[in-house]
């Protein structure tokens, strides 16, 4: 099918096209398209319009071929991307704060399989802001334990190294959220949704993965997804307001409008800022992957894309996407069952809302 797909369209000799076809433009004539003012090449006047996309990302999964082929990067992104829209999106990527120094360090320790438990313990409890989050966490309603946590060793009896570490990269990468900004965008929401996003990856990584792929891992993906939105709210605010109203108004994901308005997605620019922060490079490629073909092959991702679905489908936050997108067949064939029955599976998930809240909440105290 792919094969043919590309020598329907002669694509193969225009190979700049492929990396267009994921943002997405194509010129396969059975997607529905809206026509671009202003073009006129046969190759790039008309883009996907909602519809188009969702049948287009439905063809690349039922192609093998195609499932192994598209994979968007941000260098290949940039490649099609004008010199002044690059520096643009880098500058603002430029602006966001630095992770502090000591999350940079635990990112350090833990790409070291031979990394001690101590070693993480000592670099938490050297930063004095992290710890008192941590505490305050740990000794909240929520988890009720038994008796009141005092030190950072206490939390990691109680709730094992990667959770304490994940806490403690979540902390940071909250901390970095704006109290305002120009667009418009609800930050509080949003923070409800990565988290949500956050600890509902994770809850169908522990559900339907049986490869070995730590849900911790999935966490943190959830957490980090969508702050590119956070860079556009902040650095290229008008241009990201008209995009969240397009959003609304002709209920299509963001990111297509983003493309329309801005030239590039919170995709390209949250990989971006993952980069500048120095998270593992598999976390980069997830991220700026999240709206592309999602691979049941890859848990990280499959799992990220169902747990985004669902923060969106029960409300859970917002995100400024109003749409639910639906799972393609070989997700759900994956998954054994469409959103709904998946959700279903997963039980009561008002844990998960009551987890998301705490985190809110300490971030919320935090900025005051």
């Amino acid at each position: 099918m792919f094969q043919e797909y590309i020598n329907q369209t002669g694509i193969a000799k225009r190979p700049h096209l492929i990396i267009r076809l994921a943002m997405p433009v194509s010129p396969y004539p059975t997607f529905p398209r809206t026509r671009e003012k202003g073009q006129t090449n046969r190759y790039a006047s008309f883009r996907l319009n909602a519809l188009g996309w969702s049948k287009f990302t439905e063809f690349l999964a039922t192609s093998q071929t195609a499932a192994l082929k598209w994979h968007l990067n941000a260098t290949n992104y940039m490649a099609d991307t004008s010199v002044e829209l690059t520096k643009k999106l880098s500058a603002a990527v430029e602006k966001m704060p630095a992770f502090p120094k000591s999350v940079q360090r635990i990112l350090e320790l833990t790409r070291d399989v031979n990394c001690s438990p101590k070693e993480l313990i000592m670099v938490i409890e050297k930063d004095p802001v992290m710890t008192m989050k941590l505490l305050r966490i740990l000794n909240s309603a929520y988890y009720s334990f038994p008796k009141q946590i005092t030190s950072v060793n206490q939390s990691v009896v109680y709730l094992g190294l990667n959770t304490v570490k994940n806490m403690a990269l979540s902390f940071a990468a909250l901390g970095t959220l704006p109290k305002h900004n120009a667009a418009g965008f609800d930050v509080q929401r949003y923070l409800m949704h990565s988290l949500t996003v956050a600890s509902l990856a994770r809850a169908v990584c522990h559900k339907y993965s049986h490869d070995g792929t730590d849900p911790a891992d999935c966490y943190i993906a959830g957490l980090l997804h969508d702050f590119g939105k956070v860079v556009f709210a902040q650095f290229l605010a008008e241009e990201f307001k008209q995009a969240l109203a397009r959003s609304k108004e002709q209920s299509i994901s963001l990111h297509l409008a983003e493309q329309q308005i801005i030239g590039s997605d919170h995709t390209v620019v949250g990989a971006m800022l993952v980069e500048r922060w120095q998270f593992p490079k598999q976390l980069t490629e997830n991220i700026r992957s999240h709206h592309s073909y999602i691979s049941p092959e890859n848990t990280v991702q499959s799992c990220l894309f169902v747990a985004n679905q669902i923060s969106k489908f029960r409300a859970l936050g917002n995100s400024g996407n109003p749409v639910v997108e639906k799972l393609s067949p070989a997700l759900a064939e994956h998954f054994g069952g469409k959103l709904e029955d998946i959700i279903a599976s997963l039980g009561d998930l008002s844990m998960i809302e009551s987890e998301a809240q705490v985190f809110a909440q300490v971030s919320q105290e935090s900025h005051a």
